[in-house]
């Protein structure tokens, strides 16, 4: 009985794990980040380019 139990647990957590690392794509670069929320249709294009500026110009400052 415990076996089965500590089983269906173990298998949920699988995949829990498997698809949350799926769904949450890792950005090293906010302009990547970025990219992908216009691809999606999350932003405007007006939006884009002005988080990209916004972006392109704190890189150069550092």
């Amino acid at each position: 009985m415990y076996a089965c139990i500590i089983l269906v647990i173990a298998i949920a957590v699988g995949f829990w794990f498997f698809y949350s690392r799926k769904t949450q794509p890792k950005h090293d670069n906010p302009l990547d980040s970025l990219k992908e929320r216009f691809a999606k249709g999350e932003i405007t294009k007006e939006e884009y380019l002005e988080q990209k500026q916004m972006i392109n110009s704190k890189n150069l400052k550092q």
